[in-house]
């Protein structure tokens, strides 16, 4: 829970507008979501002494004001929306307009238990530049998948011209995006770290570091949980329900149980062993690879913990 002495600011987010919120004390502004608004705000945040700032993520219209305040040094919190919610209903709010939505964004973050990683501009950019070489990959498996679909020699001619044209542009981009991780000193450092973990990939090693920041900070509950990995009791009274996974951040969930296919197949003892086991006891196939992806998670995680490589002669993790 924040100090009560604490001033933060709530941001309410507008393609033209930015209204803004203080708690405690209730001071309102609204600026323009231009340079010079940026400029106001700042004079504002500055004369009540903000130290902390929340903000709503507004499908990318929260971007550049979120560039400003973190140059400004400011610690910022970027809330997603179904926080904010989820916030709302909990505090049985049904009024709803900019100025209210500011306040209830300050309150939302002066009520978390725990002081939120702040928000980091150059990991948003290279996060961008991972979803971009994200989207080429699909569009080369969907261009490959519209290729079978012809049958004339010049239109599979041409078909073959696009997915070349995706794979040059795929290895540029990648390319790109592995030089600015290595023209990162803290990033270049922790890379290799989680790409030494068991089963774990430079492609996967390269998404969890990059959405994934907090690794090595976090329990192994606690990663699992922010990965979407960890299955959730659904239990009420004498009834058992089914444990499942829910939510959590989607590419780095998609990476490790890409990684987890074929490791818990091929060449990895340990997701090979951990997939034999549950499938033995009655576990259904999905269920014992979320299981694996889930172990090399916890591998990803306890490296950058200590801060030397992994090694195949240490001894296994136990747990799942």
């Amino acid at each position: 829970m924040t100090d009560d002495a604490t001033i933060i600011a709530g941001i309410d987010t507008g393609k033209a507008k930015l209204d803004v919120a203080l708690r405690p004390g209730g001071e309102t502004v609204q600026v323009d979501t231009t340079r010079a608004g940026h400029r106001d705000l700042l004079a504002f945040l500055t004369q009540h002494r903000v130290s902390t700032v929340g903000i709503e993520a507004s499908g990318g219209y929260e971007r550049t004001v979120l560039a400003a305040l973190c140059a400004a040094g400011l610690h910022v919190v970027l809330l997603q929306p179904r926080q904010v919610r989820a916030f709302a209903q909990y505090k049985l709010r049904r009024a709803k307009n900019d100025r209210l939505d500011a306040g209830l964004i300050a309150e939302c973050v002066a009520g978390l238990t725990a002081r939120r990683a702040g928000f980091d501009p150059h990991l948003d950019l290279l996060g961008e530049a991972l979803r971009r070489i994200d989207q080429i990959e699909a569009d080369i498996v969907r261009a490959k998948t519209r290729r079978e679909s012809f049958h004339d020699v010049r239109l599979r001619k041409a078909q073959t011209r696009e997915i070349e044209r995706l794979q040059r542009l795929l290895k540029a981009e990648t390319k790109r995006l592995v030089a600015e991780v290595d023209a990162a000193p803290a990033l270049a450092a922790r890379l290799p770290l989680i790409e030494s973990g068991q089963g774990i990939g430079w492609r996967t090693a390269l998404t969890l570091l990059i959405d994934m920041p907090e690794l090595g900070q976090l329990s192994r509950e606690q990663a699992a949980c922010l990965a979407g990995l960890a299955p959730f009791d659904h239990d009420s009274g004498t009834h058992k329900g089914l444990r499942r996974i829910n939510g959590g951040r989607a590419s780095v969930r998609r990476a490790l149980y890409a990684a987890a296919l074929p490791a818990s197949f091929r060449w990895n003892v340990v997701p090979c062993e951990l997939y034999q086991r549950l499938v033995a006891v009655g576990k259904p196939h999905k269920k014992a690879l979320t299981a694996c992806a889930r172990k090399l998670l916890t591998y990803a995680n306890a490296v950058p913990q200590r801060g030397t490589p992994w090694t195949t002669t240490e001894p296994l993790l136990n747990g799942c």
